[in-house]
């Protein structure tokens, strides 16, 4: 029997990534999104066919963060976080054998902006604010599903290194000259790349004892000022303009994105992950970036 795996939201550079890995491993791999050619959320029976017996479940459904924090605009990140977990449950319930595991998707930005210690699972401290209460309410309506046959993590991401997502405003400032440090530099930068992203879901799927709430970051989080120096260095570009908060403010609206994806400091640590074994694949920012620039 072919093994299935389900990706909700799988049409974003981190779900096409996951799609090739997990095609090659044999799975036949189910996209349900809003796209057309693909499991449409209103499908109530096509996702429980998809769902039913279904060794893995990863679900990434979210408007991109990437955006002006206007009254529309954040009603869609919350919404569609929070009600298409919300749909995943119900259709989970609905299985006559229901999948595995359910890995859902959550953000590293929940915890405090942090410029003093590291955030861990157990030690960090919940933020406040709309990014925060964002996060916040997708991880209580996945942990709200008491699933006895499908073992649930929830991984809280830090910012993927890849071919897409919220790293490009980082690469348009450098593009444009703003590449050296912004606003203090001060602080802190957590990254994970998306082949450990991968490894780490791969690392939980085989570990039946493991749930509950990992941080998917690197182990080896730097300074913005260190990360603006190495991002440059990856693109060639010896010199970069220092930004004051003013400045950001202006360079986020005429991008059409927000100053908090590079001013808040995300001090964040994978010490779960660590502590059961897990080996990073790219845990230094040079190795990562090399790779990506291949």
């Amino acid at each position: 029997m072919v093994k299935k795996a389900v990706i909700a939201g799988g049409t974003g550079f981190i779900g096409a990534y996951l799609k090739e890995k997990y095609e090659r491993l044999g799975y036949r791999v189910y996209i349900i999104s809003r796209q057309s050619g693909h499991i449409q959320w209103g499908d109530a029976q096509g996702m429980v066919d998809a769902l039913d017996g279904a060794k893995l479940v990863i679900n990434l459904a979210g408007k991109s963060v990437n955006c002006r924090y206007m009254e529309a605009n954040k009603r869609e990140i919350f919404n569609s976080r929070t009600k298409t977990t919300e749909t995943l449950g119900h259709m989970i319930e609905a299985c006559k054998k229901a999948p595995e595991l359910w890995v859902n998707a959550s953000s590293a930005t929940i915890y405090r902006h942090a410029e003093d210690r590291p955030m861990t699972e157990d030690g960090g401290e919940i933020g406040r604010g709309f990014s925060v209460e964002v996060a916040k309410a997708w991880e209580d309506r996945f942990f709200s599903f008491q699933l006895s046959k499908t073992r649930q993590v929830a991984l809280r991401i830090a910012i993927v290194l890849g071919d897409g997502g919220v790293m490009e405003p980082y690469r348009k400032l450098v593009k444009y000259g703003l590449g050296g440090k912004q606003g203090s530099g001060r602080q802190m930068f957590s990254w994970i790349h998306i082949e450990d992203l991968y490894r780490m879901v791969r690392f939980v799927q085989h570990r039946d004892e493991l749930a509950g709430v990992f941080n998917a970051a690197a182990p080896n989080p730097l300074t913005n000022k260190e990360w603006m120096k190495i991002l440059r260095q990856s693109m060639n570009r010896r010199t970069g303009l220092p930004a004051s908060k003013w400045m950001l403010e202006t360079g986020a609206a005429a991008l059409r994105t927000e100053t908090e994806l590079i001013l808040k400091s995300r001090w964040v640590v994978p010490e779960r992950l660590v502590r059961e074994g897990f080996r990073f694949r790219y845990p230094a920012l040079g190795n990562a970036l090399a790779d990506l620039n291949q």
